[in-house]
């Protein structure tokens, strides 16, 4: 009876995983997929402790505890920016743990007497073998993400054989486990067998992913991702659980769908990368004759086009009516994701339709751009995938590249014997205006250079994603006619102030600078574009801090959590004590939202809510500029008197709006 309930809870808990998956795949429901997910996991773990009658065995709980902590940091520290490498660890770990599994398994520590003994063993090396191939290909493929290891493909010398070698290695550790047990000698021996599946498993591991470049990682982590669904569902048929067999056989199916998709987006054969041929040298193939066109160009980085006249580029972004942006993993680099929403904002408040193309290997690991623009709020359903937004690149008037390459360049379509022939591509090329945000004009990771920036109608802008992006916003801004911008948006106005000229020598002349975030800045959203006003300040040799007040926000640290999201140090944050006395000294102070928590009426209004209550002494900084949505008291009702003050520039409107327009007098 015990046996029956437990296959009907494993058949539950698997069912419940496929459809925490399918959930997965909206976005809509993608968070109550993944809590699904996790309940599924917690579940199976506590069915498992009672199934097999371990639950008092205390070092269990000892090693749940300490993953538990390591998983609780992982997900505390680790940035966006970093969520391919960890995505890679984290599957290099999933294969370890089938590996010891097997291992265990094999030298008959933890597992009962069977009556099949050789199917034990023989799966139990194929868990070894794929685990540890999962493992070392993960932790390579990590470390190239996270640039401790080269990105560009490692080639060692006869390369394929010793592939080829180490292949035929692993399958004879395999089919060395069916003679366990009979008298063959060393073949035999199980300690034999299994040096060899860790030995031969690793090199591969290690021969498959060195030489993966850049440019096929999504393929790689895709791939890994299945390896290690199966190396869990090979230990789980060595030591007889089904649930285990099922989960991984889930994780290892749908990792294998992920990677037949990736590989046809890049027009590779899954056997190729099996072979572990996923990339090929990067360098392009130069012209048999001066007259050959068809072969791409030698490789030498052509000089620069000259730079589209600035009117004329104010003029195509005034004027577009529909816009494309393409992400790239230069973005990601960048963490340039909250300036591109930006941009698209500023587009949109002109009336111009905007819209994302994402290619499906744009970046590090499926769906990274996805992730990466839900970061900064962009709406689903302006992502587009490469079929359904291709043929739309010919009536675009306005395409803007961040940081992409061979996911668009048109010689993918003719330059044959290169990595990326026959690619599909994103028709950037048909868009009647390009704008392309690169870090410079080298070509990509498949090492083909990319005709695009050659064309008239492409207008080239280099170095840091987010300085270039800065670039194209200011080119927008400068071309309007009044001083002040007015939204289309009827909400809000930004109220540019009189003295524009002194607040612009103000902001450049500072050497101390306090910054101050309030509410208003959490319900703008604009703690991005805070911290690039830190940034600008910094590189002109401004000192910037932060002042955290303890109430500013709606709940304890919520101002240090806002902060922390736009990667702002932590050392640059100073409470109230120790920051105080600073303002007199202070150059500058600069106040994102926050009306109450610096309000002087709180000295001497007696009888006010706010009377008597620890403030920052803004008041006492040489210049205030302060950015909040009107002039209405802050939720005590109390006026503030900071407002007629004459040191003070008040920029009223939408946070992100008037750090925009600060960005402008500093630049």
């Amino acid at each position: 009876m015990t046996e029956t309930i437990y296959y009907i809870v494993c058949v539950v808990l698997s069912l419940l995983s496929l459809w925490g998956i399918s959930m997965m795949s909206k976005v809509s429901s993608s968070v109550r997929g993944n809590l699904l997910l996790s309940f599924c996991l917690l579940a199976g773990t506590i069915v498992t402790l009672l199934y097999y009658g371990i639950v008092e065995v205390g070092t269990i709980y000892a090693f749940i505890l300490v993953g538990s902590l390591i998983g609780a940091v992982l997900a505390y520290k680790v940035q966006m920016i970093q969520m391919p490498q960890t995505v890679a660890m984290l599957n290099g770990l999933g294969g370890l743990a089938g590996a010891i599994v097997g291992a265990l398994t094999l030298i008959h520590i933890g597992v009962k007497e069977t009556d099949y003994p050789v199917f034990v063993n023989v799966t139990a090396t194929l868990a070894v073998v794929v685990g540890m191939v999962t493992f070392v290909g993960s932790m390579v493929a990590a470390g190239k993400l996270h640039r401790l290891l080269s990105q560009k493909p490692i080639i060692w010398k006869n390369h394929q054989l010793i592939t080829i070698v180490l292949i035929i290695g692993s399958i004879a550790s395999v089919v060395f486990a069916f003679l366990i047990g009979k008298d063959w000698g060393l073949l035999s021996d199980i300690y034999f067998i299994l040096t060899c599946s860790f030995v031969f498993g690793s090199l591969f591991g290690l021969a498959f992913a060195i030489r993966v470049g850049g440019a096929d990682m999504p393929i790689t982590i895709s791939l890994l991702t299945s390896l290690a669904g199966i190396a869990a569902a090979i230990a789980g048929m060595a030591i007889g659980d089904i649930l285990v067999v099922s989960i991984g056989g889930i994780v290892g199916s749908s990792g294998l769908l992920l990677t037949q998709i990736m590989c046809r987006a890049m027009n590779r054969s899954l056997a190729v990368i099996l072979a572990g041929k996923t990339s090929a040298e990067a360098a392009p193939i130069a012209p048999t004759t001066p007259s050959a066109s068809s072969a791409p160009s030698a490789p030498e980085i052509p000089s620069a086009p000259e730079a589209a006249p600035e009117a004329s580029l104010a003029h195509i972004l005034r004027a577009a009516k529909r816009a494309i942006i393409v992400p790239g993993y230069g973005m990601a680099l960048a963490q340039a994701q909250h300036q591109v929403r930006q941009l698209a904002d500023k587009l949109e408040s002109q009336g111009t339709d905007v819209r994302y193309a994402i290619h499906p290997v744009a970046g590090r690991m499926p769906g990274h751009m996805n992730v990466l623009l839900a970061e900064a709020d962009v709406a689903y359903d302006q992502l587009y995938e490469i079929d359904s937004i291709n043929d739309d690149f010919k009536e675009t008037d306005l395409v803007v590249v961040i940081g992409a390459n061979d996911v668009l360049n048109p010689a993918a379509r003719d330059a044959e014997g290169t990595p990326i022939h026959g690619m599909p591509i994103l028709n950037v090329d048909q868009a009647r205006h390009i704008v392309i945000c690169n870090f410079d004009r080298k070509p990509g990771y498949a090492g083909v250079p990319n005709p695009l920036y050659e064309m008239e109608k492409v207008t080239l802008l280099l170095g840091d994603a987010k300085e270039t992006l800065a670039e194209v916003m200011r080119e927008m801004n400068n071309s309007t006619a009044a001083p002040a911008e007015t939204s289309s948006d009827p909400s809000f106005v930004t109220v540019a102030p009189d003295n524009t000229t002194d607040t612009s020598a103000i902001l450049r002349e500072a050497k101390r600078a306090i910054i101050v975030p309030g509410y208003g800045m959490a319900l703008a959203q604009a703690q991005h574009q805070v911290r690039q006003l830190a940034d600008s300040l910094e590189r002109q040799g401004t000192e910037v801090r932060y002042a955290i007040h303890p109430v500013a926000g709606r709940m304890p640290g919520h101002m240090n959590v806002l902060l922390a999201e736009a990667d702002v140090a932590y050392d640059q944050l100073y409470e109230i004590d120790s920051i105080n006395d600073d303002f007199k000294e202070t150059d500058l102070v600069v106040v994102i939202g926050a009306n109450d928590v610096l309000n002087p009426a709180a000295r001497d209004a007696e009888g006010t809510p706010i009377h008597g209550m620890p403030i920052l002494n803004v008041d006492q900084a040489r210049h205030i500029v302060i950015c909040n949505f009107d002039r209405n008291p802050g939720y005590a009702g109390v006026p503030n008197p900071l407002y007629d003050m004459e040191k003070v520039t008040l920029m009223l409107g939408d946070a992100k709006e008037s750090l925009a327009e600060l960005l402008r007098m500093l630049n």
